[in-house]
C-alpha cells in the first residue's frame, strides 16, 4: 500500500459499505476506508466465502448478520478500519480480517459517545501508552501495514509529539482530522495545525477536513504539505467529487450506487442511510423522492424510486 499522492475515501459509519467503496473508486478514489467496526463485534464473527455473488463476508456467527463485505476488486486499496481499547483484543480481531484487505487502521478520532465511552476512538487521544502498546502489538504481529486515525489536539505542539510518538511505532501512515475533538462539521477544519505535523514527521499524513470539490484536493496539499488527502461529506453528498473530470449529475451517482447495492446484496438500512444523507444536502426528505426513500423496505422499492424519479427529470 503506498500512501503518497493518494484520494482518499474517509471510514464513515452507515455509508462506506462495499457498494459506496466500489463507487469511489470507480470516480478516482485510490484508497478507500470502510466504515469503523468495534473489536467486541468482529470477535463474535468468521470468515466466509460467497460465491452467490462473489464477496468475501465477515458474518456474525448466531444472527448471520453481514459485519463486513469485501471483495477482490478492492483488495489492493480496501483499509479495514476498527474501534478498540485493547492490544490483544484488536490483534484477534484484526487477524479476521487482514488476509482480505489492503491495511488495517485504528480508529482514534471517533468523538461519539458510544465510542469515546467504551474507551475508543478520541479517548485514545488522551492515552499515548494506549495508543502505543496498540499500534506496536499489531505491527508486530501483522504483515498488513497498519494507519490510525486522528484529530487535532488542544494545542499544535500537543498533536506533532503525539504523531511523533505514533510514528516510531511503525505504522504506514496518520491520517489526520483538522478539528478537535469538541469541533463540530460546521467549524472551519484547521489546515494549518496539519501542517505543523507534516513538518515533524517523515510518514505520509494524510490530511482531512472540508473537502467538498475536486479543486480542494489540491488546496489543502498546498496548505499543508500532506501527502495524501482524505475526503468524507464531500464524497458522501456526491461520490463524483473524486473525478478529475469535473461531478456527475447527482441523479447519475445516485442511480450507480444504488445498481451497485443491489449487485453486491447490501444491508438495505446502508443503502437508505446514505440516499437519504444524499438527498437531504441537495434537497429534502420531505419532497416526494425522499418519503419514498424512508418508505422503501427493499432494495427492489429502493431502485424502483430511482427509476420513477429519474424519468421524471
Amino acid at each position: 500500500m503506498e500512501y503518497r499522492n493518494k484520494l482518499v475515501l474517509a471510514p464513515m459509519v452507515r455509508v462506506g459499505t462495499l457498494p459506496f467503496r466500489l463507487l469511489a473508486a470507480e470516480y478516482g478514489a485510490d484508497i478507500t476506508y470502510g466504515e469503523e467496526i468495534i473489536d467486541h463485534k468482529l470477535l463474535k464473527c468468521e470468515r466466509r466465502v460467497n460465491d452467490v455473488i462473489g464477496s468475501i463476508d465477515v458474518v456474525e456467527k448466531g444472527t448471520e448478520n453481514v459485519v463486513f463485505r469485501t471483495c477482490h476488486q478492492e483488495s489492493s486499496r480496501v483499509v479495514f478500519q476498527m474501534g478498540t481499547s485493547n492490544a490483544v483484543r484488536a490483534l484477534t480481531a484484526a487477524q479476521i480480517v487482514c488476509k482480505d484487505v489492503a491495511a488495517v487502521d485504528i480508529n482514534m478520532g471517533c468523538p461519539k459517545s458510544f465510542s469515546v465511552s467504551g474507551g475508543m476512538g478520541a479517548a485514545l487521544l488522551t492515552k499515548p501508552e494506549l495508543i502505543h502498546d496498540i499500534l506496536t502489538t499489531l505491527k508486530r504481529n501483522l504483515d498488513t501495514p497498519i494507519t490510525c486515525k486522528i484529530r487535532l489536539l488542544q494545542s499544535s505542539h500537543d498533536t506533532v509529539e503525539l504523531a511523533r510518538r505514533i510514528e516510531k511505532t511503525g505504522v504506514s501512515a496518520v491520517a489526520i482530522h483538522a478539528r478537535k475533538v469538541a469541533d463540530r462539521p460546521r467549524d472551519p477544519a484547521k489546515w494549518s495545525e496539519i501542517a505543523d505535523v507534516v513538518t515533524a514527521l517523515s510518514i505520509p499524513v494524510i490530511a482531512n477536513g472540508d473537502i467538498f470539490e475536486h479543486e480542494d484536493f489540491e488546496r489543502i496539499k498546498a496548505a499543508t504539505g500532506a501527502s495524501s488527502v482524505m475526503v468524507a461529506r464531500g464524497a458522501l453528498w456526491n461520490a463524483s467529487v473524486f473525478s478529475p473530470k469535473g461531478k456527475r449529475p447527482l441523479e447519475a451517482v445516485k442511480g450507480e450506487y444504488v445498481r451497485k447495492s443491489i449487485l453486491w446484496d447490501n444491508d438495505i438500512k446502508s443503502t437508505k442511510h446514505t440516499l437519504k444523507e444524499m438527498i437531504v444536502h441537495h434537497s429534502s426528505l420531505e419532497l416526494p423522492e425522499g418519503k419514498a426513500v424512508i418508505k422503501s423496505e427493499t432494495l427492489a422499492d429502493i431502485a424502483y424510486v430511482m427509476l420513477i424519479y429519474t424519468l421524471l427529470l
